[in-house]
């Protein structure tokens, strides 16, 4: 099976796991733990900010971020498409009692006019404007990518209007990657920034968020209210300072195949429209139901997930190699 529904689906590789075997840990909740120790001082070196956290997902790095960066009442600004919003089970109202104000950026993409826009005025029935958060690659957009122009823009905007600017950076290294920008460049812009190591970098679990030390104090509390606390942790943690320090680059592999792959569905007869992917995600249209199309391509051995009533995706990885490429394009040439 050729499993293309994430790039969350990758297994540790042998140098990975020979490393997290040899890791020193301690307990974490004690802060004693010389692995997460140094992958936090690692992350927050790389991306040039004061201070990180390891957690256990992203879905908890962001509503971590949220929820230290808002109070109940106020209201969030992000893109219709954004994970935040999506996928994280309605975690905005459930930690931070925000409401939220959708954007409809093009491929989740928005801009520094449309947030401008949708600042609320100083008015008691309006909730306060507090927060904007992007997500880049945004995941539903087809892993696309905000451009620094954009994103300086709209980070002038929250500077003069007072607001957090947060980013939910899960697939942030595909960005770099793909743009050729530093992440030190794109960071310098937010107070926030949510990464993942179980993506496109292929540990098997983890996040970080990083920011200030001051955030980073709060944000360890509310981890520990959301129960997020670990102990032993640097068994995943070394996991996650192997693949900062070996699997960046590689992103560029997973991109060119991604490419690849939506060049192969064009050609697919079942396949009305592909999003030209910016980096490793190819979500494309099918003439019919998706949820059967997916289900049909999955029964012939390429796993993958329908976003909607009418849109695939397919996910690129450390674990798609080209052999799996060819296969793919066996397996779609005798789909009909």
């Amino acid at each position: 099976m050729i499993d293309l529904r994430s790039d969350t689906v990758t297994k540790p590789t042998k140098d990975m796991l020979e490393a997290m075997m040899m890791a020193k840990v301690g307990d974490d909740v004690f802060e004693e733990d010389p692995s997460v120790n140094f992958l936090e001082e690692k992350a927050a070196k790389m991306l040039g900010k004061q201070a990180a956290l390891f957690c256990p997902s992203g879905t908890m790095t962001n509503q971590i971020a949220l929820k230290i960066k808002t109070n109940p009442g106020e209201e969030i600004i992000c893109d219709r498409l954004s994970h935040i919003y999506n996928y994280e089970s309605g975690g905005i109202a459930f930690n931070s009692a925000c409401s939220v104000r959708l954007l409809n950026g093009e491929n989740g993409c928005f801009e520094a006019n449309e947030v401008e826009k949708n600042i609320n005025e100083d008015d008691i029935h309006l909730p306060v404007t507090s927060l904007v958060a992007v997500e880049n690659t945004c995941n539903k957009g087809g892993g696309s990518i905000y451009n620094l122009k954009s994103i300086k823009e709209i980070a002038l905007v929250c500077a003069k209007k007072s607001l957090s600017f947060h980013l939910d950076g899960a697939r942030v290294f595909n960005a770099i990657v793909a743009s050729k920008t530093s992440l030190k460049q794109l960071a310098k812009y937010f107070d926030t920034i949510s990464i993942c190591l179980s993506k496109g970098l292929g540990a098997p679990v983890g996040s970080l968020l990083l920011g200030t030390k001051k955030d980073i104090k709060k944000a360890k509390r509310i981890r520990k209210v959301f129960g997020g606390g670990m102990r032993q942790a640097g068994y995943l943690a070394s996991a996650g300072i192997y693949a900062l320090e070996n699997h960046i680059n590689r992103l560029e592999l997973d991109h060119h195949r991604a490419k690849s792959l939506a060049d192969l569905l064009k050609s697919s007869s079942f396949v009305e429209e592909v999003l030209v992917p910016q980096t490793n995600i190819v979500i494309f249209t099918v003439n019919g139901d998706a949820k059967k199309w997916a289900s049909k391509l999955t029964s012939k051995g390429l796993a993958c997930f329908n976003v909607d009533d009418s849109r695939i995706r397919m996910v690129t990885h450390l674990d798609f190699t080209d052999n799996c490429l060819q296969k793919a394009k066996d397996i779609l040439s005798k789909i009909n």
